[in-house]
């Protein structure tokens, strides 16, 4: 064969790559509003910088008539580009080749780019639109799946990984997604879950929709699965993209650095006037991070979920930073099951990535209630004890109202090694509020005083002066400094700009054994 037959077969084998399952299935997956598989990739990676790798591969089955349906490619794209000018490796499932089903083809080209991510130190982000593993090669495809979820692990804490959700994700292929560190999903075509509504209904009897079982909004509000929720592709594109400018490369790089050129030394009066005078008056504390955010931006990432304790990116005097912040809007900000949960893996992202952590305290304590503990809260609030203990990222703490009990302790404090820690004015530090503290310490004092509730009220204020304030706390070093809320964002760029260079490491070990 000359080099004019395999320069046309190479155009041929191209042209029926590009195809993907034809003209009328890419119509149709148009018309559901989903962009195609190449759609997709061009939209995520900066424009022309592409480089398609496996092009031609195709599947080995011969069973069930499978050696007569070969498309080059085999229902995924895999290759590199660029994204804001830095390398990636990106996958993305095409639904119109064999419904975006796995073979064992499908899964090399998947492992494949991993390894080359790993090996290069580059992100690897994953758009999943697939019906799952393909019937017709029985367990090869299963062993596909195993192969890609094994270098989901290796992977983690090396280089970022990144799935967008655009379709189904269904069956042992949302494991994938679910050890990667986000997962982006469009709420108008994406779903996952185990097994589906069919078989829920065949062995529970219980009646649901795909999206109410497996939808971005249950995802977001109900699971915790879901980090961020686009209304639509593009949307979620946008939201890889910019979730990927906060985080470096891999795990010896730091986070990228971006100036806004925005003053470094702004103090902001109207801090002051956010935290209530009243200690059981509820404020938002995304009011805080806001004002001293650059350019006022911040990405929260699972907003919907466990929403008493707000976690996402932002930068301070371009230092990219991980928030973790209690929310006193809701329920008064105690930390729960969820919330500890949500909050320990995005400490432990953040440490895995050299992302400085910024912790905003106004704790009570834990959520109180049997539902609570039967479903061990005392298991899972250690999480986030032990994702702060372990960190040695940068830790810079700013305690705004309450900090009371092991919550307190928790909550990035000096004891397990917060860097630095402030406190407002505000401040209120102590193993439980006056109420109940009270209510211990002068039990007899208060049943034998001939007006109870005047004496109650009279030892609660004088509990309050000793204790509900910083002052003790910085007189015993826990707190470095107790600062006016005005000075907020330059004391904490001050604090990241001295820790730039910290360097902390923990105990020689294979690994610590978290309580999950």
């Amino acid at each position: 064969m000359g080099l004019k037959e395999n320069l046309n077969r190479m155009k041929t084998l191209s042209e029926l790559a590009e195809a993907g399952g034809g003209k009328e299935r890419l119509e149709r997956q148009r018309q559901a509003g989903k962009m195609t598989a190449r759609e997709r990739v061009e939209n995520l990676l900066d424009p022309g910088t592409f480089v398609e790798l496996d092009k031609f591969k195709t599947h080995r089955c011969s069973d069930f008539g499978m050696e007569q349906r070969k498309i080059p490619g085999d229902g995924v794209i895999t290759g590199y580009g660029l994204i804001d000018g830095r390398q990636v490796f990106v996958f993305s499932q095409d639904f119109t080749v064999f419904g975006g089903s796995l073979s064992g083809a499908f899964a090399e080209k998947i492992c494949k780019t991993m390894d080359l991510a790993m090996k290069t130190g580059c992100p690897v982000i994953g758009l999943n639109d697939s019906g799952g593993a393909r019937i017709q090669e029985g367990v090869v495809s299963l062993a596909g799946y195993a192969e890609i979820f094994l270098r989901n692990t290796l992977a983690s804490g090396v280089v970022p990984q990144i799935s967008v959700i655009l379709g189904p994700c269904a069956g042992g292929a949302v494991y994938s997604p679910a050890i990667t560190d986000f997962v982006v999903m469009s709420r108008t075509s994406s779903y996952m879950f185990i097994t589906g509504p069919d078989v829920i209904r065949a062995t529970t009897h219980e009646e649901v929709t795909m999206q109410e079982l497996g939808g971005a909004d249950t995802h977001s509000t109900r699971s915790g699965v879901c980090h961020l929720e686009a209304q639509d592709d593009s949307g979620a594109l946008a939201a890889a993209r910019e979730l990927l400018s906060f985080m470096p490369s891999n795990n010896l790089e730091d986070p990228p650095f971006k100036s806004d050129g925005g003053d470094l030394n702004r103090v902001d009066p109207e801090l002051d006037e956010i935290v209530p005078e009243n200690p059981n008056k509820p404020y938002d504390i995304r009011e805080i991070i806001l004002r001293v955010a650059d350019g006022g931006y911040f990405l929260e990432l699972q907003k919907e979920y466990a929403q008493n304790i707000v976690i996402g990116f932002a930068r301070l005097g371009g230092f990219s930073v991980g928030i973790v912040a209690n929310q006193p809007a809701v329920l008064a900000g105690c930390l729960d099951i969820d919330a500890s949960i949500k909050a320990a893996r995005f400490v432990r992202f953040c440490d895995c990535f050299n992302i400085p952590l910024v912790t905003f305290v106004d704790v009570p304590g834990f959520l109180p209630g049997t539902a609570q503990e039967f479903g061990g809260i005392i298991k899972h609030g250690a999480k986030l004890l032990y994702a702060y203990c372990e960190a040695t990222v940068p830790k810079v703490t700013v305690i705004t109202r309450k900090a009371y009990g092991g919550a307190y302790d928790v909550m990035s404090s000096k004891h397990i090694r917060g860097d630095f820690n402030f406190a407002y004015p505000t401040a209120e530090i102590a193993v439980m509020g006056p109420e109940g503290a009270v209510n211990i310490i002068f039990r007899n004092e208060i049943e034998r005083a001939k007006d109870a509730e005047t004496e109650r009220a009279r030892l609660v204020e004088e509990y309050r002066r000793t204790f509900a304030n910083p002052f003790k706390a910085a007189e015993l070093g826990y707190i470095d400094e107790v600062i006016m809320p005005r000075d907020t964002r330059p004391r904490l760029i001050a604090s990241l700009r001295a820790l730039e260079n910290k360097r902390d490491k923990n105990p020689p070990r294979k690994h610590g054994n978290i309580p999950l």
